[in-house]
């Protein structure tokens, strides 16, 4: 069995793969930093050999909890490189892009032979130009809907931190902050998406657990897909082989 671990900021994805010819998922799932330890019943309710291959983003002291819970040896985190899985990486210093983006990077390679714009919604928004050769370009990361919402509730004394909802013409304040931050999100989306606007087939792929709270203001070429770092992983351990 292969276990597919995506640590994020505030939460674990994870999912079981039968490593055969079937490739079939056995389990799957999504807990938070103080549910780690759960994630050990696993082997609880399925035996056998088990590899684990992750992408970590939460520091150190999370990936050891992750380890010491599944009861293995070592965890084959992935490292950003100048290039993998059919991906080049043309960061100034590759090994300084986060791992869940060049997960993502590398799953939506798989996914899409075309140029991509790929986009991960949750505490932070991140937004990555994918070439239809493969090359990564460049991106953008910003704060997520709820840490900007959040941002301007801690600094400033007027705007507080309440749910509103997206209108198109806001008239309550709640519902200006809530809709100036989708729009925020959408309107960053939407320009970085021009830069490949006019190659043949190019495609959004946004995924991450705000994605649909902004989706729907979207006027680009759209597929919702989840998780996109877990298919990347996937890639990464062999279990499938890239476009490129």
């Amino acid at each position: 069995m292969i276990l597919l671990v995506d640590a994020g900021n505030t939460r674990i994805k994870w999912r079981l793969l039968a490593d055969d010819a079937v490739q079939a998922v056995l389990d799957e799932g999504a807990l938070g930093h103080d549910g780690i330890d759960t994630i050990g019943r696993l082997r609880e309710r399925h035996r056998g050999p088990l590899r684990v291959v992750g992408s970590n983003v939460a520091g150190t002291a999370v990936a050891k909890r992750i380890t010491a819970a599944l009861g293995v040896d070592a965890v084959e985190w992935l490292r950003p490189a100048p290039q993998a899985c059919g991906v080049r990486n043309l960061y100034d210093h590759p090994e300084q892009l986060g791992a869940d983006r060049w997960a993502a990077l590398i799953g939506a390679r798989h996914t899409h032979a075309q140029a991509s714009l790929v986009v991960t919604a949750g505490t932070a928004t991140t937004v990555d130009l994918l070439s239809a050769d493969g090359d990564f370009l460049g991106g953008l990361i910003l704060p997520g809907v709820d840490l900007m919402q959040q941002s301007l509730a801690r600094g400033t004394a007027q705007l507080p931190l309440a749910d509103g909802r997206y209108v198109p013409q806001p008239r309550r304040t709640v519902d200006a902050i809530r809709s100036g931050c989708l729009h925020a999100q959408a309107g960053a989306i939407e320009r970085m998406f021009r830069q490949i606007a006019a190659e043949p087939g190019a495609l959004c792929l946004l995924g991450g657990g705000a994605a649909d709270s902004f989706a729907a203001l979207l006027d680009i070429p759209l597929r919702r897909i989840d998780n996109l770092v877990l298919c990347g992983l996937a890639v990464v351990a062999g279990l499938h082989s890239a476009n490129a």
